[in-house]
């Protein structure tokens, strides 16, 4: 019997596999996530400026109903009451538009799901679309769930407990049990409807507090993905799954890689320690798997997350936005994982809502500044332009490997990506000036960092590169930037 529940899982294991495509069009990479956006934004976004920046995909906010919270905080989100299309985003019809929108311009969707719990106790447990519950019983009528659909009610006190931390509730989040055939299917039945409609794959919430085995049956019961999207037959939806592995606990993100991608914390974490200045920038010659990350084609990369840029600790943020935005552009000069940018909002408090008019039940539209930033209290990252002309360089350097590595032993460093792109970073406390090998052929070049291409000229610093590759690379330790970058589709 055991020799069978091992082949079974095998088999599963097997079909689920190919679960590792983000179906991202060729000449597009990195997902965005718009956290908290509307539904009819996001569409505005895409077309207007997703996909001609060349951005791949959006990663969306949960999309199913939640509880209404007290002050409206963004961690209602990750309270389901019920698997209606509803919240503060807008409505299923309005979801559908915007995946249908999206699509269209090749910006693929990836949906936020929340598939571990229910929502916790509540004084007044209503939804986002009207739907009511009983929390304290564990009664969903919504779904419908009841109590037998719940593990024994019981807290993770224990982050060494494996048992604890999948068979108990976090935060009070009433637990489902992921063996019971009635949730895998009112699961599968929510993740079918979404490919349904479109959406090319799921970024899975709270993995970690999921037994693998559950998930590998849910998983391998999802549809190929829906082929009236552009999507070709017999499509597997992109999965990366939410394990926090800082390797002080009992799980393991490797327990789940066979499973999907997984979110690499660990690269949050030490990227932002370097671009602090608390470990030298010259270590970064062997980042990736030497520095304990995972294999690259298995991680989901970023500077910092909806909920650890609210921990504070060795996470960069907006806040400190020059170094930030020197993170953010070797995450997409790296060739290492799959990229995802934050898009935030500004808050002063880790509970704060988004940015709202009344009180906190509508959610207000981004305003669109006349230099492409945002407004209205929504800080847009993606929009920044040391970032998304970096995603245009990450589009330029597609396939080629990291090569001519130089550093200066320190805080100074340079690479190329094959013969199509060069970077350079100064977070030392005097100038980088130094004749550097960018490899690429001789020209004149516009540094997409300071400035922008437009017209066949250049809006920022400009670099002469000569016949065998070689430039004079300068970069004050006073400029607004630390960095600077070109690349062949840059050139004058």
């Amino acid at each position: 019997m055991k020799g069978f529940a091992i082949l079974t899982l095998a088999v599963l294991l097997a079909e689920v596999y190919c679960q590792f495509d983000t179906h991202q069009w060729d000449n597009r990479s990195t997902i965005v996530h718009l956290f908290e956006w509307k539904w009819d934004d996001i569409a505005d976004e895409c077309e207007r400026f997703l996909a001609p920046k060349g951005y791949g995909g959006v990663q969306v906010s949960p999309v199913s109903e939640n509880i209404v919270a007290v002050f409206r905080p963004w961690w209602e989100r990750y309270q389901p009451i019920s698997y209606n299309l509803v919240t503060r985003s807008g409505n299923e019809e309005q979801f559908a538009n915007m995946v249908k929108r999206c699509n269209a311009v090749g910006v693929r969707i990836y949906v936020d799901v929340v598939l571990n719990h229910m929502a916790a106790d509540s004084k007044y447990p209503v939804g986002t679309g009207g739907t009511t519950a009983h929390p304290a019983s564990k009664s969903f009528p919504g779904v419908p769930y009841d109590s037998l659909d719940f593990h024994p009610t019981c807290s993770i006190e224990d982050y060494l407990d494996v048992f604890q931390i999948r068979d108990c509730e976090l935060v009070g989040l009433k637990d489902l049990d992921h063996s019971k055939a009635w949730v895998r299917d009112r699961i599968v039945e929510f993740l079918n409807h979404l490919v349904d409609l479109g959406v090319a794959g799921f970024r899975v919430d709270g993995a970690k507090h999921m037994w693998p085995r559950d998930l590998a049956v849910i998983y391998s019961r999802i549809k190929n993905l829906n082929t009236d999207f552009g999507y070709p037959p017999n499509s597997r939806p992109f999965i990366f799954q939410e394990v926090v592995d800082l390797g002080v606990e009992a799980i393991s993100r490797d327990e789940y890689t066979d499973l999907g991608v997984v979110t690499e914390f660990r690269f949050s974490r030490e990227l932002g320690r370097v671009f602090q200045g608390l470990n030298p920038m010259a270590w970064l010659v062997s980042w990736g798997p030497d520095w304990g990350l995972m294999p690259s084609d298995r991680a989901l990369v970023f500077v910092d997350n909806h909920v650890n840029q609210r921990d504070g600790r060795d996470v960069l943020t907006y806040k400190t936005s020059k170094q930030y935005k020197m993170a953010t552009a070797f995450k997409l000069a790296h060739p290492y994982g799959i990229s995802r940018i934050m898009s935030s909002y500004d808050f002063c408090n880790e509970d704060e809502a988004p940015p709202t008019n009344d009180g906190g039940n509508t959610i207000l539209s981004p305003k669109i500044n006349d230099d492409n930033t945002c407004g209205n209290g929504w800080i847009c990252e993606h929009r920044w332009r040391q970032i998304y002309n970096m995603v245009g360089f990450k589009n330029t350097v597609h396939g080629t490997d990291l090569n001519d590595w130089w550093d200066n032993g320190n805080n100074q460093i340079s690479f190329c990506r094959g013969r199509s792109g060069f970077i350079a970073f100064n977070l030392d406390d005097y100038d980088l000036d130094e004749i550097l090998q960018t490899c690429l052929s001789p020209g004149t070049y516009c540094d997409v960092i300071s400035g922008s291409k437009v017209a066949g000229k250049c809006t920022g610093k400009e670099v002469e590169v000569y016949g065998d590759g070689w430039a004079n690379i300068i970069i004050g330790a006073d400029e607004y930037d630390g960095i600077l970058a070109i690349h062949k589709d840059a050139k004058l």
